[in-house]
């Protein structure tokens, strides 16, 4: 076995042999445009990080159990690993394999939390099997990006956070041993929320390094962290300093100053870091996890975090004034800091064509084999979008449509292709009051999937239809199941537009003209709720709940000349059109 290239000493860290401090910004590759890589990585060098953080999204790499390792576009971690090389930066890899994250499911594929019988993050053979088989098809084409072989990662966490989740120690021995026995040399560590000295207990492993995650209190949080651990580098490898937000919610800022107060006490205190995020990026297409404390709550699109680097990559006011901070305390690039990039503004896109949502559903996916009670999205072996539910309801009259185990995550009913009612899984919604016009009505019911729980007991919580339904407490049989992963548009029989407003789903179509692309966002107004894609480029959800207002459009998604904008609006538009604007709306900020 090689030396580590990272080593610890008795108060810090040793590079190659020499005292080196961590000054490290986190910046997900999954969460930004590939192309924008490189210059997302100089100006994390240009704000004086030495080194990048970053996870690694096990659901995305591996999407199916038997499938090869899925390794490009927004996936190609090799490829961003080079690029920090190049740029002359450090990584802190973090595989998992939980990455919390604000991510659908923490990074955990579906295929595997959709089992009721496997313990997750445990020692259980069948989740410990799983991983191995993961990390066998996942390290190979790393390992030559690892600082032993002359690669950008110096270090690599075990697991993320683990003693807010468990206290299975065999179970963190095991993910050390099966990334060092599949030939990870450098030097390991976890993390743990600082709060809690039972978190760091729980979470972390005898002769591994142990580091803190917090935003604030830093004295107190690097005394509990030195109380847990009482010689070695003290790091913080989370520095919040800023949060992410839920639909329906403010949008969450940290004051800059404040932020940058609290970095230079940690980096006066001789303390490594990392700051989460520098960049934060975007949920792009169906990618948002969700939190469920007292109800469950989905994150919106946006994953601006109130980072360092703007959503769009551009330098806000916490990068100007940490870097104020880290030039006190080590050497920061002496070139200019990249002025924000330039935008499109004032184009407006008129959306003349359009595809009723429903009867393309029942006639474009295949349905499943008839059940006779709903079955979930993950019995149907679907990851993420919508699934389409079709019955007919035996009798007429008024009456209550009553959804045993409620809905996983929002259902719209329809009789006979009119709107009925919505029922949310935030509201615990299980009963709607129903009209059913006559004997033999069909009834639809079309479930969004609003993204998977990302921490805590509920990851893996069931999407779709949770149990029977009933009307009038008659059990409804005999049901008819569409998938809409809405992956591939290119069979949406657009036509012209009728003049008549749409009160239905359905599916928008517009062109817009562009001479020079670059970045811009995408507003909405009069819009209600549904999926954006630019050039086939899923943006990711809209919702006008708020409180973000605009998309971000990545200028590499664009094309000199036609460009084409489809929405999947699933209720009702005021409006047939859309505006490409120079300014975000992440919406009113939280006081």
């Amino acid at each position: 076995m090689h030396t580590p290239a990272l080593a610890t000493a008795s108060d810090g860290f040793l590079l190659h042999g020499e005292p080196f401090r961590i000054i490290s910004g986190a910046m997900h590759y999954f969460r930004i445009h590939p192309d924008l890589w490189a210059d997302r990585l100089r100006k994390a060098r240009l704000m004086g990080l030495n080194t990048v953080e970053t996870y690694v999204p096990w659901n995305l790499h591996q999407p199916d159990p038997d499938s090869p390792l899925v390794l490009d576009g927004l996936l190609d971690l090799p490829r961003y690993l080079s690029l920090a090389r190049d740029e002359g930066l450090h990584v802190l890899l973090r595989p998992g394999p939980y990455i919390c994250a604000e991510w659908d499911g923490g990074g955990l594929p579906s295929w595997l939390t959709t089992d009721p019988d496997i313990r997750l993050r445990s020692s259980d053979p069948r989740f410990t099997a799983a991983l191995d088989r993961y990390l066998d098809i996942l390290l190979p084409p790393l390992l030559p990006h690892m600082a032993a072989n002359g690669g950008s990662v110096i270090a690599v966490q075990v697991e993320n956070e683990y003693g807010a989740y468990g206290d299975d120690t065999a179970y963190l021995k095991h993910v050390h041993q099966a990334l060092r026995s599949r030939g990870v040399e450098e030097l390991l560590f976890t993390c743990d929320q600082a709060g809690s000295g039972h978190h760091l207990a729980a979470g972390s492993l005898p002769g591994v390094l142990s580091t803190a995650t917090f935003g604030g209190r830093i004295e107190e949080s690097l005394a509990a962290l030195r109380a847990h651990q009482p010689e070695g580098p003290l790091m913080c490898s989370e520095f919040w300093i800023g949060w992410f937000d839920h639909w329906g919610e403010e949008h969450h800022v940290r004051d800059a100053a404040n932020a940058a107060a609290d970095l230079d006490r940690l980096l006066a205190a001789g303390a490594s870091v990392n700051i989460y995020m520098f960049h934060g990026g975007t949920n792009f297409g169906f990618t948002n996890g969700a939190n469920h404390d007292q109800c469950y709550a989905p994150i919106v699109t946006s994953y601006d975090y109130d980072a360092a680097l703007t959503e769009s990559g551009d330098p806000g006011p916490k990068y100007h004034a940490f870097r104020e901070v880290i030039a006190r305390h080590a050497p920061v690039p002496e070139e200019p800091v990249p002025a924000p990039a330039p935008k499109l503004s004032g184009i407006t896109v008129e959306l003349t064509r359009r595809a009723p949502l429903l009867p393309y559903a029942t006639s474009t996916a295949e349905p499943v084999a008839r059940t006779e009670h709903p079955v979930t999205m993950e019995e149907l072996g679907q990851r993420s979008g919508y699934v389409l539910y079709r019955t007919t309801l035996p009798e007429a009259g008024d009456g209550l449509l009553h959804f045993a185990g409620g809905v996983g995550d929002r259902a719209q009913v329809f009789v006979d292709g009119a709107p009925a009612g919505v029922l949310e899984r935030e509201r615990h919604d299980e009963t709607l009051p129903l009209r059913v016009p006559q004997p033999g009505a069909t009834l639809e019911v079309l479930v969004e999937n609003m993204g998977g729980v990302n921490y805590g007991p509920r990851i893996g919580a069931p999407k779709g239809l949770l149990g029977p339904v009933t009307f009038n407490g008659t059990a409804l049989h005999g049901w008819d199941t569409h998938r809409l992963p809405l992956t591939d548009l290119s069979a949406v029989p657009f036509a012209p537009a009728e003049a008549t407003p749409v009160t239905v789903p359905a599916f928008h179509h517009g062109t817009f003209d562009v001479d020079t692309p670059a970045d811009t966002f995408l507003s909405l107004p009069g819009w209600t709720k549904g999926q954006a894609w630019i050039n086939g480029f899923h943006l990711g959800r809209y919702w006008n709940r708020g409180p973000q207002r605009t998309l971000y459009v990545p200028a590499p998604v664009l094309r000199p000349g036609a460009n084409e904008l489809v929405l999947l609006e699933l209720n009702a538009t005021t409006n047939a059109r859309a505006e490409l604007t120079d300014t975000p709306d992440l919406g009113p900020v939280k006081p």
